[in-house]
């Protein structure tokens, strides 16, 4: 598959949203580097909890970001993050009992991802613009279920 692509569209005009955003487009070509290029089972699994482990650490972020910002919908958008954590968290437990998933995974994060960042986040980008945005965003690296019910 081509290397996914940052276009200027998908600017929210948030800088640390769209830096974290971009970030998790790099994680998204690791996996399919990782995967198309010949890599270990370990490399695949190093950056499926690495991809993972930010996107989760980055949803965090945001709604504690959309929280300050009382943003009227925050609700609804974390009930969708919690339904996409459940459902990478499925394809991890996949790939731990031995099924390769890379390809689906990566297939799931490039859609979902792009289409997120179109309607939901851009959804919240008035609201938020004039917040004064949280300086400290850290990447958890407890593992899945620690990042989850933490």
């Amino acid at each position: 598959m081509a290397k996914t692509i940052w276009t200027s569209n998908l600017n929210t005009g948030i800088e640390v949203i769209d830096k974290q955003h971009k970030m998790i487009v790099d994680y998204i070509n690791q996996l399919d580097d990782a995967r198309t290029g010949g890599g270990t089972r370990e490399l695949v699994a190093k950056v499926i909890d690495n991809l993972l482990g930010y996107t989760i650490s980055h949803f965090k972020y945001e709604e504690r970001l959309l929280e300050e910002a009382k943003y009227p919908f925050l609700k609804a958008h974390k009930n969708i993050h919690e339904s996409f954590v459940k459902r990478v968290g499925d394809y991890q437990e996949r790939f731990k009992l031995g099924e390769d998933i890379s390809e689906e995974l990566h297939k799931l994060m490039f859609n979902w991802l792009f289409g997120h960042i179109k309607y939901e986040d851009m959804d919240y980008v008035s609201v938020v613009r004039n917040v004064p945005v949280p300086d400290d965003f850290s990447e958890n690296r407890k593992g899945l279920f620690g990042r989850i019910f933490a």
